[in-house]
């Protein structure tokens, strides 16, 4: 593509219908973009337009534009085509920081992002002149320039949080200490300075407020993995400063608005969480600086009103006294009567207490608001952080902290006593208290694992909890059975789950997601033997209605897509097993008209992936009692299935696939046909592309030669070559391979063998190649456990053959540098069943081995399959391939997410000729000794270690054969 103004202009044509509400209009549009982002200069043409287009939305929709063409295509996935040519990289590292550095904010942080996500790849190897660059803009004076610095660096240094230690990483951060930390820190002095200078200039201000909080949160990031050398030099300047700024009261940066948090709150809320880093991690260098910061944080907590826009310094400050107080040498700073009360009183209470804010909030967004309740979304409420400091301060003063608590429950509930229905929510406050009081420890599968034992729960439960269940009002009251699952007996509990099901009627949508949420945490709850708290025979009298109103609260205002309820569905299903047959027709016919619906434009990930694991379920059950039955579900889903894959619904097809191989594998004999028309097109490359579908298509193709490889041998032999083009893809690549391989393990197991011999030996020629250019362990468990696959499918001599047809000599090399060495790496029941199955074949079923220079890796052979027994696994991993898994799908690209409940059994291809590995091999050597009297004696005796022939003669036992 030319650098030209008609493509410029072509570009902006499909750019304004990609913003286009018309999916009719999107979509194509979407699709010509992805068709030719291929194209060199493409991502040029981006930059060019947005640095010089007159139209300010096209700017920014270019620059959001470039920013996910970068993160998909600019990672180099070894073994696959480079997505961006050479001569665009170098244009784009060498224009991208002056762009981002002179473009407005809201196209400053998409860039910003760009950079980050490049220098994640190529920093500091391939772009080492980065750091330099962003550094000596500090000195421009322009804090437009410097904050685009700032933010630049933040995206690309906030991934020390959560990095493995390495030597590699390491060496990164102490390569941007050395260039950044003295920099930043003069940075930060200078902006203090400033602030005094320009106290009374309010847009002044709000510039270097913005710098501030991005070096605070730099010195987070810097500081995460280890104290470095600089900062702990430098710790008073910092520390210092941090408190200055915590107890500073500028009223020209605060705001009037109410919900957003205001510049000196943000950066308020930084530095404490800075300082509950060191407290955690650094204490001993921490400690002197520390009560100065208690006092100045508690001072904070005391001022600081009940509005919304405080709620991230106030989750954050009470989070600090959170973890300070469970250390045990701060345990005198709480020590005091007075100053437990004090917290209690000041801190603790009014931050539990449902406020009129969270009230309009709720009735504004109430899915955010229940999914922040229910599951703490990323941000933290105050709530949560009250409840965190309530078992902080109970790890060293359960008895007072109760005693000061138990007298504000009372009277709480005494006030609500007094008039319900206006008074909710000191219940609900109390409800919270109690719940925190009671939790030294809780989990989401048990609940409640360790409570307090001052705090009576059964009585709670009975008294104040189920009454609710029972009125019609029970709003926030619901969710709060599943805190007590495991601490109040079950006879009071079952009560609960009639009344659960009632509320899912409840037209207010709180309610009914709230029941939903509560029936589907006690129907995973697991007791204290790890079973379910509820069985199937005990829910069993509920099922009709339960079923009813679950999917009835899908069709109430708001709860279309309610990923609670769709949750509920599937775990009721689950948990009800054959109890939902009678109603299956029903079922399946609304969850397929659910699914038609949400594919014409999906937006709820969650709930969609809980609605095909409900239809995963009603086929698993169902088909389990009676096969037959696969017919009908193929008949209600197939048009809905067509639908998906002709319209391209990209985050549903990884779904489908999964769907039909469990379909598929429900058959028992031959493929039918409406499964054959579609297995070409499964083949195509397109759909191989989208690393998300690889899992599921590879799944599907199994099931298909599990199924039909006879059909698939005589009716569609020409595929052959295409199925073994998807095995050479797969191989090719460090993140698939072991994909390739499970294909191929199903290629050598199912299909007939004279179908695949004119393929066999460039299928090994291709392993070779890959083994000689990329060995990794994972690609040699994935070998190793084929080659015993092959030699138990073809027999022993014909795995030598084939080796030694490739080059003489082969076999031995094989043996003695990967077999004999790399055994004790594989991993999985049946891998290493396979594999001893293989290597026994090897031992007693292959000519060569006894009588040609192959001989001498006999014994050592033996050796490593009775290692491979008793040892234990080797998973040691070299150090440069830690990181081949994580993250190597390129950029973003519809995920791939498995169906539980799709699984696919464990198959084991040699249960039924081998029960018990080691008695097998037992008895091939005792066969293969009769064959050729005192020879295996003699090798075994000479050559074996002295542990390895105890385990042989152990085995020999057993079996209760000897050797001759």
């Amino acid at each position: 593509m030319e650098l030209s103004d008609a493509n410029l202009q072509t570009l902006t044509e499909y750019l304004k219908k990609t913003l286009d509400p018309d999916p009719a209009i999107r979509r194509p549009a979407e699709k010509f973009l992805e068709s030719v982002e291929g194209n060199q200069n493409y991502p040029l043409l981006l930059l060019t337009l947005l640095e010089k287009s007159q139209d300010n939305v096209i700017k920014v929709c270019a620059s959001v534009t470039f920013k996910n063409y970068i993160k998909r295509n600019w990672r180099i996935v070894e073994d696959e085509p480079n997505k961006i040519c050479e001569a665009d990289r170098v244009a784009i590292k060498a224009n991208i920081v002056h762009l981002m550095l002179s473009s407005p904010e809201q196209i400053q942080k998409q860039l910003s992002d760009a950079i980050s996500i490049i220098g994640r790849e190529d920093f500091p190897q391939k772009w080492p002149d980065l750091l330099t660059e962003m550094v000596n803009r500090f000195q421009s004076g322009d804090f437009h320039v410097i904050n685009g610095v700032l933010r630049t660096a933040h995206s690309l240094f906030k991934r020390y949080r959560h990095e493995f230690k390495s030597n590699e990483l390491w060496t990164e951060i102490k390569l941007v200490l050395d260039a950044f930390a003295l920099p930043l820190t003069n940075l930060f002095k200078a902006t203090i300075e400033l602030c005094s200078t320009h106290a009374n200039d309010a847009s002044a201000l709000r510039i270097l407020f913005s710098s501030l909080i991005l070096i605070s949160k730099l010195f987070y990031s810097l500081n995460f993995q280890d104290l470095p050398e600089f900062f702990e030099d430098n710790m008073e300047t910092w520390m210092d400063n941090f408190h200055t700024l915590l107890t500073l009261d500028n009223k020209l940066l605060q705001t009037d608005d109410e919900e957003e948090a205001g510049l000196l709150e943000l950066l308020k809320s930084q530095i404490c969480d800075n300082a509950a880093l060191y407290a955690q991690k650094y204490d001993e260098e921490f400690q002197r600086y520390l009560p100065r910061f208690v006092t100045a944080i508690w001072n904070l907590l005391v001022t600081t009103g009940q509005e919304v826009k405080y709620d991230l310094l106030v989750s954050n400050a009470i989070q600090f006294l959170a973890s300070v107080c469970e250390r045990p040498h701060y345990k005198n700073l709480f020590e005091d009567q007075n100053t437990l009360t004090s917290i209690c009183e000041k801190v603790i209470v009014p931050n539990m207490e449902f406020r009129a804010a969270d009230e309009e909030a709720f009735e504004d967004n109430s899915e955010e608001y229940i999914r922040r309740d229910l599951e703490g979304s990323d941000i933290d409420t105050r709530r949560r952080a009250a409840c965190d400091l309530v078992r902080g301060l109970c790890k060293f003063f359960e008895g007072p902290v109760t005693g000061i608590f138990s007298g504000y429950v009372n009277s709480m509930l005494q006030e609500y006593a007094k008039n319900p229905s206006v008074n909710w929510k000191h219940k609900d406050a109390a409800i919270y208290l109690v719940t925190s009081l009671a939790s030294k420890a809780q989990t989401q599968k048990h609940g409640i694992t360790q409570a307090n034992e001052l705090v009576n729960l059964t009585e709670f439960f009975v008294n104040h909890i189920l009454p609710d269940l029972k009125s019609a009002n029970g709003e926030f009251l619901s969710l709060t059975v599943v805190f007590y699952c495991n601490v109040v007996p079950k006879e009071h509990l079952i009560v609960s789950i009639p009344l659960l099901i009632n509320h899912l009627q409840a037209e207010s949508i709180v309610v009914h997601t709230y029941a939903a949420h509560a029936l589907e945490r006690l129907f995973t709850m697991r007791g204290p033997n790890n079973a379910t708290l509820f069985t199937a025979a005990e829910i069993a009298p509920f099922v009709e209605i339960l079923l009813t109103n679950l999917f009835k609260a899908l069709t109430l205002p708001g709860s279309s897509e309610n990923e609670y309820i769709m949750k509920a569905i599937m775990r009721s299903f689950s948990l009800l097993q054959e109890a939902i047959i009678p109603y299956i027709a029903t079922l399946i016919t609304q969850l397929t008209q659910k699914l038609l619906a949400v594919s014409k434009n999906p937006s709820k990930p969650h709930f969609n992936h809980y609605m095909f694991e409900a239809i995963c379920l009603s086929i698993r059950i169902t088909c389990k009692a009676n096969p037959a039955a696969v017919v009908n579900f193929e008949e209600a889903l197939f048009l809905a299935f067509t639908e998906i894959l002709q319209n391209d619904v990209q985050e549903f097809i990884p779904y489908v696939f999964q769907v039909m191989s469990l379909l598929l594998e429900t058959h028992k004999n031959d493929i039918p046909s409406s499964y054959m028309a579609l297995f070409p097109h499964l083949l195509q490359p397109v759909l191989w592309e989208r690393t998300g579908n690889i899992p599921a298509l590879v799944r599907l193709l199994q099931a298909f030669l599990e199924r039909g490889s006879n059909t698939i041998a005589s009716a569609a032999a020409d595929k052959i070559p295409g199925l073994l083009g998807v095995f050479q893809k797969l191989i090719a690549s460090k993140a698939n391979d072991h994909q390739g391989f499970y294909l191929l393990n199903s290629i050598i197991e199912h299909m007939p063998p004279e179908s695949v011999d004119q393929y066999r030996k460039q299928i090994f020629i291709l392993l070779f190649q890959r083994l000689q250019n990329s060995k990794t362990t994972k690609f040699i468990k994935s070998f190793l456990v084929f080659i015993n696959l092959y030699c138990i499918k073809y027999g022993a001599l014909a795995l030598q053959e084939i080796f030694d047809g490739i080059q003489p000599k082969m076999f031995g090399m094989v043996l003695e540098k990967i077999i004999i060495p790399e055994i004790q790496k594989v991993s999985g029941n049946v891998e290493k069943k396979i594999c001893a199955v293989g290597i026994t074949k090897l031992l007693t079923e292959c000519p060569p081995m006894m009588d040609t220079e192959y001989t001498k890796l006999w014994t050592p052979l033996l050796q490593s399959l009775i290692g491979l027994f008793e040892l234990p696994e080797d998973d040691t991993i070299p150090d440069e391939e830690h990181f081949i898994d994580i993250e190597d799908t390129p950029g973003y690209q519809t995920a791939f997410s498995q169906l539980a409940f799709a699984g696919k059994k464990e198959h084991d291809p040699v249960g039924q000729m081998v029960n018990n590995p080691k008695i097998h091999l037992a008895q091939s050597l005792h066969k293969l000794s009769t064959a050729c009297p005192g020879r295996v004696p003699s090798m075994v005796s000479t050559s074996l270690n002295a542990e390895a022939l105890q385990y042989l003669q152990g085995y020999l036992q057993a079996a209760s054969v000897t050797l001759l």
